[in-house]
């Protein structure tokens, strides 16, 4: 395993080999870490990727046709595994995984899946994905991000706000104890585009149907803090430990199952597809305000 750091004059970014997961992002401006640090006392992640599963399959099991195939751990199996660092240059940083055999008897279809991080102007970090269905059959997957940003020192998540950029509403679900979704869909009402950071919120807050094209963390004093642009993705997660003085904004294709889903991969809540040979390109940024 190693550490790979690409930075510029205000960012110092470093990235895994284990998982591809961004683990630092170091703001030279102020001194100070801008990623939550994985402390396995409060949550062991930085900012993991999600793949090939975004959430959680019911009972650890799903199936494909007539087929059950086992998947005890949450969020696929990527967030765990070794990836190969295929390109470094001073400003960015790109990591593959291809289908092997470990990979193959839990999730039976050949594939390469692609990370790149890249350092851009204004402060942003940009995080690209590429899924290429290398099989013969076409192929069910689901990808989502999921970074935990930290609070500057001193300040409380719960003074913060998260910020949804013109909007005054929303639509959204959250997740059972056992975190599965649940059907009952609520209304988030918003003042200014924001709200504060609620203690309900480590239930999940998923907001579905391409609502959310930007969001964001403001200081108690309304300052921006961080900024995401997820507008490619159908799905955004809102997700914190009450322990910990950070705040995941997790955009997905794709989520954890309906609570009591028994269907097959294919009449999964939002799954993707590619067909053989096809490849889908997906992207996000953050902005360190």
């Amino acid at each position: 395993m190693a550490n790979h750091i690409i930075e510029n004059e205000e960012l110092r970014v470093t990235v895994s080999d284990t998982g591809a997961e961004l683990i630092s992002a170091f703001d030279k401006t102020t001194g100070s870490e801008r990623i939550w640090t994985g402390d396995p006392a409060v949550w062991n992640r930085h900012a993991p990727v999600l793949f090939p599963f975004v959430g959680k399959v019911n009972g650890g099991k799903y199936r494909i046709g007539d087929r059950e195939y086992p998947m005890k751990t949450q969020h696929g199996f990527a967030r765990d595994l070794e990836f190969t660092c295929t390109e470094k240059t001073r400003d960015s940083v790109t990591h593959r995984l291809a289908s092997n055999g470990q990979t193959l008897s839990l999730y039976p279809y050949p594939f390469r899946f692609t990370v790149r991080h890249r350092i851009g102007t204004e402060r942003q970090l940009f995080i690209e994905w590429t899924v290429e269905n290398t099989g013969d059959a076409q192929m069910f997957y689901s990808v989502g991000g999921h970074p935990g940003f930290m609070m500057p020192e001193g300040v409380r998540k719960e003074d913060c706000c998260i910020l949804f950029p013109g909007k005054d509403r929303l639509r959204y679900i959250s997740t059972s104890p056992a975190g599965y979704a649940l059907p009952e869909q609520k209304t988030l009402s918003l003042t200014g585009g924001g709200v504060r950071y609620q203690q309900d919120i480590p239930a999940t807050w998923i907001f579905e149907d391409h609502q959310v094209n930007a969001v964001g963390i403001a200081l108690p004093d309304g300052t921006p803090y961080v900024m995401m642009d997820c507008s490619q993705f159908p799905m955004l997660a809102v997700w914190a430990n009450p322990q910990g003085p950070f705040i995941c904004l997790e955009p997905w294709f794709g989520r954890t199952d309906d609570d009591g889903f028994t269907g097959t991969i294919d009449q999964k809540k939002a799954i993707e597809t590619l067909e053989s040979g096809e490849t889908k390109r997906i992207a996000y940024s953050i902005r360190f305000c």
